[in-house]
């Protein structure tokens, strides 16, 4: 889900006006046609060599109008220059307004939304020149009356049209599927006609989280519809992600969390060794007097599941951490104990190249229980401080590893998350965008 609110959409068409201004050479085709011979018009006499001496940039205002899009006021000048039948140089400075409603709708074929001009119109504002103030009058109602009243909305008008089929473009990639890493894609398909309020566009996605053999990872119901904050600064974006959405996300990666460690050194933790767990596990001694390299693997055997408070998410992984004793090169490795294990990350979130990262840490080690053993009955609860640093230190890292992949957000009017700031609400994260 998306909330577009002024400003962003200001910004995108502001800067194409111009461009589509510069690359239509609307004003100069304008110009063109005041010395043209057409059907029941005389061309301007003692003025030729009509053309375009400068262009003032646009400067563009934007009102949204609920339940049907914005309303646009585009306001620009121009000098047109020539030469009068007095033999001296002439300029006439125009200024003017070209307003049109800009309904938002979607694109039936394509599930895109798109802008669509109605009423579009052209205001002359001033008209100001350099000719003597005796033959005003004459020629500049000749000018208006012959180019501008009735030229202008034909030539200024298509501008607007070229702008909106300029922003329309920047919604082309919304619906692309989009890789997470090598297992699967995510694709953001509209829900619906964006909605238009008094303040805002918002743009509700339904996203499609889909593994590469082809099979959807189905949503979690969110329980109540999700609410954006009403705080959010004035010309500013917001980009909510539900957590039952970055759940489905990482289920992509599950299988990448399962994990084998069979290095003796790690980080700050002692070595390895069953001579290293018998201290916790006295049964471990008697079964192997001699120090035998410990081999570790995690499996997360149940759907993951991320959580979110306020200012606060959790990662949940249910799964298995069995312990292995490592035998001489080529025998099988020899069975210690099984262990049932739930446990939380607490997730950091951060953006980067336009991808949403995350970054584990431990929060609590919830649960552990004694599965299978070949060393018979023991206390696991003695394992508790031991197992809670091999999460950390050993465990963690791979997943972080894992989890750099980065996941892909809506890519849509070259929106620029990297500048967004983020915060973690009931049930959703938020990406707020705050454009200078």
């Amino acid at each position: 889900m998306s909330q577009i609110p002024a400003l962003p959409t200001i910004y995108c068409v502001t800067s194409e006006v111009q461009n589509a201004m510069d690359e239509s050479h609307i004003l100069e085709k304008m110009a063109a046609e005041a010395g043209k011979k057409r059907p029941g018009m005389k061309p301007i006499k003692g003025i030729t060599n009509l053309k375009v001496k400068d262009v003032q940039l646009p400067v563009i205002t934007l009102n949204f109008v609920p339940e049907v899009g914005i309303f646009q006021c585009v306001s620009t000048g121009m000098t047109i220059t020539g030469k009068s039948f007095m033999g001296g140089n002439m300029e006439i400075i125009v200024v003017l307004n070209i307003t049109a409603t800009n309904r938002l709708l979607q694109d039936e074929e394509m599930g895109l939304p798109m802008f669509k001009s109605e009423g579009c119109e052209v205001i002359l504002v001033s008209v100001k020149t350099n000719l003597p103030s005796n033959m005003l009058p004459k020629v500049i109602n000749k000018f208006l009356d012959s180019t501008l009243h009735k030229v202008l909305p034909g030539l200024m008008c298509p501008a607007i049209d070229a702008v909106l089929g300029y922003v329309n473009k920047k919604w082309a990639n919304a619906n692309a599927p989009m890789p997470v890493g090598q297992m699967g894609t995510v694709k953001y398909v509209l829900t619906s006609i964006p909605t238009t309020t008094a303040s805002y566009i918002q743009v509700d996605f339904s996203p499609v989280v889909q593994q590469h053999e082809g099979s959807i990872i189905q949503l979690a119901d969110a329980g109540e519809a999700l609410e954006f904050p009403e705080d959010y600064a004035e010309g500013s974006s917001q980009l909510l992600l539900s957590a039952a959405f970055l759940t489905a996300e990482l289920a992509l990666l599950q299988k990448s969390f399962d994990v084998n460690v069979q290095d003796t050194t790690i980080g700050e933790l002692p070595p390895q060794t069953t001579e290293t767990l018998a201290r916790f596990i006295p049964e471990v001694a008697e079964a192997y007097p001699k120090r035998k390299p410990l081999v570790t693997q995690i499996r997360i055997n149940k759907p993951l599941e991320v959580t979110m408070k306020t200012g606060k998410s959790l990662l949940h992984l249910h799964g298995t951490m069995e312990m292995f004793a490592a035998q001489q090169p080529g025998k099988a490795l020899a069975p210690l104990f099984l262990l049932e294990t739930h446990f939380n990350l607490k997730i950091q979130y951060s953006v980067r190249e336009n991808r949403l990262q995350m970054a584990t840490s431990l929060d609590r080690l919830l649960s552990l229980s004694r599965g299978s053993s070949s060393i018979g009955a023991y206390n696991e609860k003695e394992l508790t401080g031991f197992i809670t640093d091999f999460l950390q230190e050993a465990y963690i890292p791979a997943i972080n590893d894992v989890l750099q992949v980065g996941l892909p957000l809506p890519d849509f009017l070259d929106m620029n998350y990297n500048l967004a700031e983020l915060n973690i609400v009931e049930n959703a994260l938020v990406l707020d965008l705050k454009l200078d």
